[in-house]
């Protein structure tokens, strides 16, 4: 039966239709994925032909040939120099490499899609959306699908969903509009919002199912929705609405508006698939802004959620919320693990959420409801004039939470006393306590900070003993919030600075604060070396990373440039008289996230302050936790292992191996997976900011790693990945 958008009646009713489709025999339309997966479960741990291994998420194989006793042995089987490294700073490469038969597929610092040859890393193609252009961009993976002899690659660059033939690297003409599909469109929003994809989604039959990376604010922001579309055709096939539409569950946990104004709660950090279930998991991301929500009064359903979707036509099948009405920034920055749960005699299926917060959740895969008890606790009420914090927080068992909670005078670094008096001296006067206190207009510590606990790398997860392999960071940082009240004058450049706290302080930093990031001294020097018809053309039409702000008015985009250039103090505008989107709406603004760190660098907590935790799911709690990564001049001092911030996942293997990079201090180890010892390490040329993949090449097993460096971290850059073998 063809069965057209307005004839079709579904419970759950947060799901747009707009193509025909030929349901006939669902039943039968089931049992074929059901007999698909089964034939492909025993190869399914031994390829790396998905984003993380497999459409689970599990990050494990059941490779076996690299093992604790002969790991001591890896070598480099080969380097490849992907030879695009742009000239600005702080690009990055966070791709994990697909693995199809003999070619390897990988991601370039400036998102060029390369082909290599699996035995040796001799390059076969390479496709770039703009040859030529060296302009950074973050991309973590692609997707593969096949059908006959036909074989095609989908990844994002920009606000685009690209389709090339897997063969050549060729564009698919027929797909979108000349092979790729604008993601900006169909949105129910102001097009030129922000929305592109980072993180690669799941192919599940002939549909690609994807989230999407959208801006956290205090400017417009594009609703985070999730979306399927035909992988041959590019045609979106169904919408869920994270933001629900009037009629749809969850709309009363908004103000009346807010799905045409709110923005975020996005699945910006991948999508798993259970192909015999036909459910599809996510984590979702906050609603914008991220630090006030005066303006979304309510718990914001569905933004900070574990949702469980029916993969055919993305019907809600259950949600989880994690946290309520976030003011915080504690997106969910990662796909769910597909897991069982052994109960006496049964097994439980389920899913396991890492988090930013160092919570592990984990739902009943069918009915979303905890596995583990989780308590709603009271939570520090936020002081903010308009905002209305929400009084609980969901609250997992303590042996499932991981990461550090809470940072008070007692947490500061013993690394010297030096250090120690220092921190006390730095952090005087600054608000202190446990995890989720609200941002006020003091100065707070935040433990775990903004980029978690854990991030994007999400976990591993080993199927045979059940148990999930994660990283995560432990170092504080701090924020306030600054007033910014409604004017009905400013001068020129205070309009500027206005705005420029409104859209910049998130990647820039405050203008104000003594502690300057990297990019904001980039920005300055950037700004006094370029004209200002030149920054203005930039702000309207974007640069490398940098998107366009062509949103904001012609008067705003001017009063930018004047604040960046110092000028325009003497120039008073009226208003009331000029064109405004957004600069004069938001009442309170954060004043950024702030790194923190004691006289020589080092985080102001005491150590560790990066770990590797493995969590047996039958016990319900860490069976061990070690620090990952270290600072090579304490190293030199004797210190033991510190840990550092990490960025980038783990790799579980058959072996008794946990692969994993992540760390500042640039290396790639493999640890015990049973005892948490290190067995092995290497020193890459730059960060590994990714997570490893695994594969089989004519019976002999390679490791591999991306190392690109930059990002979050800030460590140098580079362009190398790096195969190794027996």
């Amino acid at each position: 039966m063809l069965i057209r958008q307005s004839q079709l009646k579904i419970s759950g009713p947060l799901v747009v239709w707009t193509t025909y489709y030929l349901y006939l025999f669902p039943a039968i339309f089931l049992m074929v994925h059901v007999c698909s997966c089964q034939l492909a479960k025993e190869e399914m741990y031994h390829t790396w032909s998905y984003y993380n291994g497999d459409q689970s998420g599990s990050k494990y194989s059941a490779l076996d040939q690299i093992t604790r006793d002969n790991v001591r042995d890896l070598k480099v089987r080969w380097k490849f120099k992907t030879g695009d490294l742009p000239e600005s700073k702080f690009s990055n490469m966070e791709c994990n490499p697909l693995v199809i038969g003999h070619t390897i597929y990988v991601t370039s610092p400036t998102v060029a899609v390369i082909a290599l040859n699996a035995n040796d890393g001799k390059e076969i193609w390479r496709f770039e959306t703009h040859p030529g252009l060296r302009n950074r961009g973050t991309n973590r993976g692609l997707a593969f699908w096949s059908q006959n002899d036909t074989t095609r690659l989908f990844f994002g660059k920009g606000n685009y969903l690209y389709c090339l033939d897997a063969s050549d690297g060729k564009l698919i003409s027929s797909f979108g509009v000349a092979g790729r599909v604008n993601l900006k469109e169909g949105l129910n929003r102001d097009a030129d919002n922000r929305a592109k994809c980072t993180t690669p989604g799941v192919i599940y039959g002939d549909l690609y199912i994807l989230g999407a990376t959208v801006g956290e604010g205090p400017g417009p922001a594009a609703p985070g929705y999730i979306r399927a579309f035909d992988v041959r055709t590019g045609a979106v096939v169904w919408t869920f609405h994270t933001i629900p539409l009037p009629g749809e569950p969850g709309y009363e946990t908004w103000p009346p508006d807010a799905w045409k104004k709110s923005g975020g709660a996005n699945a910006w950090g991948g999508i798993t698939l259970d192909v015999a279930r036909g459910m599809v998991f996510c984590g979702t991301g906050s609603a914008a802004y991220d630090h006030w929500g005066g303006d979304r009064i309510g718990q914001n359903l569905y933004a900070n959620c574990v949702l469980a979707l029916d993969a055919n036509m993305g019907r809600k099948i259950w949600h989880y919320q994690v946290v309520h009405h976030d003011i915080w920034d504690y997106d969910i920055p990662c796909a769910p693990n597909l897991v069982q749960v052994k109960r006496g005699d049964d097994l439980i299926d389920a899913v396991a959420q890492p988090t930013k917060m160092g919570h592990l959740f984990v739902l009943d895969r069918e009915t979303g409801e905890p596995v583990f008890p989780v308590e709603e606790l009271p939570v520090p009420k936020s002081e903010i004039p308009g905002e209305v914090s929400w009084p609980t927080q969901p609250f997992p068992p303590e042996s499932l939470r991981y990461a550090r909670q809470e940072i008070t005078t007692a947490d500061i670094t013993d690394l010297s006393t030096e250090a120690r008096e220092f921190v006390k001296r730095s952090i005087a006067g600054m608000e202190t306590g446990t995890i989720f206190r609200p941002p006020s207009k003091d100065s707070a510590l935040i433990m775990p900070q903004f980029n978690g606990g854990t991030d994007w790398g999400g976990a591993a997860y080993d199927p045979l003993m059940r148990k999930i392999y994660v990283n995560a960071s432990n170092e504080a940082e701090w924020i306030s919030m600054a007033p910014a009240p409604k004017a009905e004058k400013l001068s020129r450049f205070d309009l500027g600075s206005k705005i420029y706290q409104t859209q910049c302080t998130f990647c820039h930093g405050n203008s104000n604060s003594e502690i300057k990031t990297h990019s904001l001294t980039s920005l300055q020097l950037i700004t006094k070396q370029r004209s200002a018809s030149e920054i203005m053309h930039t702000l309207a039409n974007g640069k490398g990373n940098m998107p366009k702000f062509n949103w904001l008015s012609a008067d705003e985009r001017l009063a930018l440039v004047a604040f960046l250039k110092e000028e325009g103090q003497e120039e008073t505008l009226d208003l009331s008289k000029i064109e405004l989107n957004f600069s004069n709406e938001v009442p309170w603004l954060s004043t950024g996230h702030h790194p923190i760190k004691d006289n020589h660098g080092f985080p102001i907590n005491k150590r560790p302050w990066g770990t590797l935790s493995c969590i047996d799911l039958d016990a319900g709690g860490i069976e061990w936790q070690v620090p990952l990564g270290t600072y090579p001049t304490l190293e030199a001092e004797g210190f033991e292992p510190t840990g550092t911030f990490n960025l980038g996942g783990p790799l579980v293997t058959a072996g008794g191996l946990v692969f994993i990079a992540a760390t500042m201090d640039e290396r790639f180890r493999a640890f015990d997976k049973e005892t948490g010892e290190m067995l092995w390490e290497f020193q890459l040329d730059a960060g590994g900011y990714a997570t490893p993949a695994t594969f089989e090449i004519d019976g002999e097993q390679f490791v591999m790693i991306a190392a690109g460096g930059g990002g979050i971290p800030g460590t140098p850059s580079g362009d190398s990945y790096y195969c190794f073998s027996l």
